[in-house]
């Protein structure tokens, strides 16, 4: 007698912004027996490895089209990935969908932070269940500790610890995920202009001696499903250019894109990465 297989996995649905999280995502649930399908963002998505999933493209503004397209493509878990610019309000152009759900609550949801926790409510109002990338990719989420060849000296976890005290603040604030510390000083703040910019300004305001470092962390009250901040090789070769000699990462409240890749081309570059506790940066980091 044959031997009764499994219950499959639920589909998933994928939402998806900019950069390779989102193909990773497809591949990564395929790989596990999980049928999937993407929903792209135009001016978003921009992975021509999403076109060899069964895929939608629309735009942010399109709740209705989104909803119905992952009801009519029998999704059950969604989970959202990938880069988006936010956007004004008139350049989401919402449909009556969309637009009904903003009434709700008005323009102030439009915060980063505020914006997604809105999403994630009406998706599960609607009867999806929200997943997070690192329930789908284990190896995604930061671990506490130095993760790679290099080690920060105590003049750097000095630097990594006042930048998670200032990110917490701008987290609060619903403004950014990170910034950059030098020699306990705030060379750089992130706000709608994203990681890497924010890397490439601080390089202007650089001083003599040893370099900063970079510093990312989870909003306070995020909802860790949603918009985890992430870095990948692209924020390595960055810091790099702008002379910081190290990236502090908050553990569990961050991801690795790539991790074997991220690590080590950091370690070739001579650039530390660092997973922080979240005790009031005074964890013990292993160094």
């Amino acid at each position: 007698m044959t031997a009764p297989q499994d219950n499959p996995q639920p589909k998933l649905g994928i939402i998806a912004g900019g950069g390779a999280l989102p193909a990773r995502l497809a591949s990564a649930a395929q790989t596990a027996g999980r049928a999937v399908f993407v929903i792209k963002l135009d001016g978003h998505a921009d992975d021509p490895a999403l076109d060899e999933y069964p895929n939608v493209s629309t735009r942010l503004g399109a709740a209705a089209k989104i909803l119905d397209a992952m009801r009519a493509n029998e999704c059950r878990d969604v989970v959202l990935a990938g880069k988006v610019a936010r956007p004004s309000f008139s350049a989401i152009r919402p449909d009556w969908r969309a637009a009904k759900l903003f009434m709700k609550v008005g323009m102030k949801a439009l915060g980063d932070d505020g914006l997604l926790r809105l999403v994630g409510e009406e998706l599960e109002r609607e009867g999806f269940r929200l997943v997070g990338a690192h329930d789908i990719l284990t190896d995604l989420a930061v671990s506490e500790g130095v993760l790679g060849a290099i080690a920060p000296d105590d003049q750097a976890i000095s630097d990594a610890r006042r930048g998670l005290s200032v990110a917490r603040i701008l987290g609060q604030a619903d403004v950014g995920q990170g910034c950059v510390v030098q020699q306990g000083l705030v060379l750089a703040l992130e706000a709608i202009e994203g990681t890497d910019e924010m890397v490439r300004r601080s390089a202007k305001y650089r001083r003599e001696g040893v370099g900063g470092v970079l510093v990312k962390a989870s909003k306070p009250q995020q909802d860790k499903r949603l918009d985890l901040p992430a870095i990948g090789l692209t924020t390595i070769e960055e810091a790099h250019l702008a002379g910081l000699r190290g990236i502090a990462l908050l553990a569990g409240g961050t991801m690795i894109i790539d991790r074997a890749a991220v690590i080590a081309r950091a370690d070739a570059l001579g650039i530390f990465v660092l997973g922080l506790g979240d005790e009031d940066g005074e964890t013990n980091h292993g160094v």
